[in-house]
């Protein structure tokens, strides 16, 4: 168990974030694959709260990241605190996004805040964290394959729901461009916090 547990830590540590995606065929049984993995995490009641939507037809991507940089630029120049633009300063993340129209996937994860249940419509329990389990899955699946993503969220995303023609009660939580890094793909310089800063153990 100790030696699985070291194997799985360390290829997970290996795992970095770019922006920088090759446009190389990924075959669709791998998203698949990686939606379904998702799928296991648990949820609220069991409803499984969330729909991934899957995304390779390259016109909607352009409308997509269309859509996703004039909202980004928005941001950037009118609405981002103070607080947030100090911490992205040493990233250099700025409105364009390259990535969503280079990747040859783009999912985008949809929360569920309700349900159909009967002739109506019920809550769902739990949906944000349920999804947030999820999508920890769907990366650690899409690192292990030996592929690459970016966990990006235009900000606001209502017109994500307009464009993929969803429903009125679910919410797009993340966007994730998949593929192969690209040729002299870049990754931040980052170090992660040691055990001590991330836990408190009480034995």
């Amino acid at each position: 168990m100790l030696s699985k547990a070291r194997s799985f830590y360390e290829q997970m540590d290996s795992r970095r974030t770019t922006r920088h995606f090759s446009n190389r065929e990924v075959p669709r049984e791998l998203i698949e694959l990686a939606i379904k993995t998702a799928s296991t995490a648990p949820s609220g009641a069991h409803l499984q709260p969330w729909t991934f939507v899957a995304i390779s037809d390259k016109e909607l991507k352009v409308r997509i990241r269309e859509e996703a940089e004039a909202e980004e630029a928005r941001f950037y120049s009118d609405r981002i605190p103070e607080e947030w633009e100090e911490v992205l300063a040493p990233l250099g993340t700025d409105h364009v996004k390259e990535h969503i129209t280079d990747a040859p996937w783009v999912i985008v994860l949809f929360r569920h805040s309700k349900r159909e249940r009967g002739d109506g419509m019920a809550p769902t329990y739990y949906s944000q964290e349920s999804c947030g389990i999820a999508a920890g899955l769907f990366i650690s699946a899409i690192h292990n394959m030996g592929l690459a993503t970016l966990p990006h969220t235009p900000s606001p995303m209502g017109f994500l729901r307009d464009l993929l023609q969803r429903q009125n009660h679910e919410h797009a939580m993340l966007l994730l461009p998949v593929g192969y890094p690209a040729e002299g793909a870049r990754v931040p310089d980052l170090t992660r916090k040691e055990l001590g800063e991330v836990s408190d153990f009480r034995d």
